[in-house]
């Protein structure tokens, strides 16, 4: 089995991103296994900086395939436009090099919210929380009513699972909102829709092949 698992051991900004870019381009397979949006790595190749929030660093290099593990939070919105900036910039981005969990919890407008209620409560004992909405949806995907990337392209599921998460979280919040919130997460769903696979199957046929895979994670295990 050839696997390398790059953690952070410290509260994160440790340079794991550098890493992955240092062995990427000797393997097969790079993973994206736990975190969110908020995480950063940057990679500086020749005079051009890439800022990377959730697609792994091995996109850079022709011969990887990376993917978004069911461990991550993903924001969809911050997904698409992560990849039309790497489009701009000819950096290959398909749906034969880049694969994202059917099962990965999605953030919501709501999970942002929630952050940024939780935290002001905290007064003096605030976390630092970046109120992108992480902690929030991790919360909803232990107690397994989260939405999952699989959900975005059938909306009724959608719908249904969104109402959910209102009714249980006795959210304050106009109905021409939740339409708005439907309506915009089914379209980034269908955008998404042709990387969107069953990660886990892929990553053991990978490993079960022989590949040369990295598992990158986002924080520091003290943070």
């Amino acid at each position: 089995m050839n696997l390398t698992v790059i953690v952070g051991t410290q509260w994160g900004d440790e340079g794991k991103g550098k890493i992955t870019d240092m062995l990427a381009d000797k393997v097969d397979l790079v993973v994206r296994y736990q975190g969110g949006n908020n995480a950063g790595h940057t990679v500086v190749v020749g005079d051009q900086k890439f800022k990377l929030h959730l697609i792994p660093s091995g996109i850079l290099y022709k011969r990887c395939v990376c993917v978004i593990g069911n461990g991550v939070v993903i924001d969809p919105e911050v997904l698409i436009e992560e990849i039309k900036g790497l489009r701009g910039r000819n950096i290959e981005v398909t749906e034969k090099n880049f694969k994202v969990s059917s099962i990965a919890n999605v953030i919501l407008p709501f999970h942002k919210l929630i952050d940024s209620q939780q935290e002001t409560k905290r007064h003096e004992e605030k976390i630092g929380t970046t109120g992108r909405g992480i902690g929030p949806t991790y919360t909803d995907k232990i107690a397994r009513v989260g939405v999952r990337m699989q959900d975005l392209v059938k909306k009724d599921v959608l719908e249904k699972k969104i109402r959910k998460i209102v009714r249980m979280r006795n959210l304050i919040t106009a109905e021409d909102d939740i339409i708005k919130c439907i309506d915009d997460y089914h379209g980034y769903g269908l955008t998404l829709q042709s990387y969107i696979t069953d990660t886990s199957k892929f990553v053991n046929d990978a490993i079960d092949d022989g590949k040369k895979i990295i598992l990158e994670g986002a924080q520091g295990m003290m943070l």
